[in-house]
């Protein structure tokens, strides 16, 4: 089932069972006022919502209504936590070789991850806005997950039936604030401001055999101002898959109902499949030109990010933003 959240009923929106065509919905608000709601009590919501969700594709769904992407907030408007990975190695290999320095053995073993802005997230036709373009704005096309109440110390096998729902996000970074604040040695905090996510989220079942071994085996699209530039597939080189992440987030601390697990960057060894970010590709330019040629996003740019299925329909809806000027 897939499902989203309207933008009515305060700060959480309303929860919404969305159409697989991603025309029609219905609010289930009589099941859970919210997304976050469900998580919390998922055992015994998410039969009543897929029930409903059976309905909406029978058309025999009481209330259901023509769905208009505007109407969404992010499924989730805000969450206890975002913890974000860095989970294709690609990216993080070419990033240090164009500096000049190795990749740690243990990046190979233990992967990274930060604890990302959670307490709003944009909606996906809601602008980047930005107080200056100096700032280096970049996009960041990445998988999410979204977990039930995960247990404190729980392992990679029994973390993956911790997967309620599964999501795109754009993880939005302001690249030239990172090399100052990483310097300080206490990680990002303004170099990452608010990110948006997709349209709406997923269960695994609804991905059918895209889905395995914990990971999305297809490509994950980004278009700028119109122009393709990325589609590496979410499935391949990636090092830790989502079981892992969960696992290695909950090493220490049990996590919240509604934590969201990203994957980070998609990125491929190959680079014909172009790239999920902008930082992503200025590295590739400086290997084989000696430096960078693609300037970061600017004011009036238009980033889409979207995953299509083997027949070519949209699973998630598309993330669609404007980069503008904050007043």
């Amino acid at each position: 089932m897939k499902l989203g959240s309207l933008k009515e009923g305060g700060r959480d929106g309303t929860l919404v069972v969305v159409s697989r065509d991603l025309a029609r919905a219905v609010r289930a608000d009589a099941i859970a006022p919210t997304l976050q709601r469900a998580l919390e009590t998922w055992a015994d919501a998410a039969p009543a919502l897929q029930a409903l969700a059976e309905r909406l594709e029978r058309g025999e769904a009481d209330g259901a209504f023509d769905l208009d992407v505007e109407q969404l907030a992010s499924p989730l408007p805000r969450a206890y936590e975002f913890v974000d990975g860095s989970a294709y190695l690609p990216h993080v290999e070419r990033v240090r070789r164009a500096r000049g320095a190795e990749v740690p053995e243990s990046f190979y073993t233990d992967p990274l991850m930060y604890q990302a802005t959670s307490a709003g997230f944009l909606a996906p036709r809601e602008p980047v806005r930005v107080t200056s373009e100096d700032y280096g704005i970049d996009l960041e096309a990445e998988i999410v997950v979204v977990t039930d109440d995960v247990p404190m110390a729980v392992d990679p096998a029994r973390a993956a039936g911790h997967v309620k729902l599964v999501g795109l996000v754009n993880d939005v970074s302001l690249r030239n604030l990172i090399p100052a604040e990483l310097a300080k040695g206490f990680g990002f905090l303004q170099s990452k401001p608010r990110s948006a996510l997709s349209p709406v989220f997923v269960t695994p079942d609804e991905l059918g055999e895209a889905w395995r071994e914990n990971k999305l085996h297809l490509p994950l699209v980004t278009h700028v101002n119109g122009q393709w530039f990325g589609a590496p597939d979410a499935g391949v080189d990636m090092q830790f898959d989502f079981a892992q992440l969960i696992a290695h987030a909950a090493r220490t601390r049990p996590l919240s109902a509604g934590t969201l697990v990203g994957s980070g960057t998609i990125a491929n060894h190959d680079t014909s499949k172009g790239a999920s970010c902008f930082a992503e590709k200025r590295t590739v330019e400086t290997l084989e030109h000696g430096a960078p040629r693609t300037p970061f996003l600017a004011f009036g740019d238009v980033v889409r990010i979207e995953m299509l299925d083997a027949q070519g329909r949209s699973i998630f809806g598309a993330i669609e933003q404007r980069i503008e000027r904050a007043d």
